[in-house]
């Protein structure tokens, strides 16, 4: 007769995780049972709110400066993309990352220098506080602006 393979536990760092999430569908759960409804929705899924966009140093004089941008149902602020930015920052929430976080401190990047350009976006997006700076130092701090196109201004070739 076959031997059949035993069950993996999964890895300790993924216990938390499990358990949070359980915890997380209990409460919706009960809440849904007692009558209350759905619970609300997390500040991820609401709309984007307003942003300071200050680029520096791109090479090119109409990018650089300081720009507002709004995109509470309808784009308004004076960046010069203000459209396209805000449909950018939608489609990234309904992705559910967040652009806005630093590369982490353990991440392998590739040593290519994108140029001098830097970018501090402060504002409010998905119901977070952001202040997040952006460069072009090496491969990943290139993926992350490039990623934030056309909030950050359009420079590579």
């Amino acid at each position: 007769m076959p031997r059949r393979p035993t069950a993996v536990p999964p890895p300790l760092r993924e216990i938390p995780m499990l358990r949070s999430l359980v915890l997380a569908t209990l409460a919706t759960a009960a809440a849904g049972a007692a009558g209350l409804g759905p619970l609300p929705s997390p500040p991820l899924l609401s709309s984007p709110g307003t942003l300071t966009v200050t680029v520096a140093e791109s090479g090119r004089p109409d990018a650089d400066g300081t720009f507002e941008l709004t995109c509470d149902g309808r784009a308004g602020g004076n960046h010069p993309d203000r459209e396209s930015a805000c449909e950018r920052l939608d489609r990234l929430a309904e992705a559910g990352g967040n652009p806005f976080l630093p590369v982490p401190e353990d991440r392998f990047c590739t040593q290519v220098y994108g140029g001098p350009a830097v970018a501090h976006i402060t504002g409010t997006w998905q119901g977070r506080e952001v202040d997040a700076r952006f460069s072009r130092a090496d491969g990943c701090e290139i993926d992350r602006w490039e990623n934030l196109e056309p909030v950050l201004p359009l420079l590579g070739g």
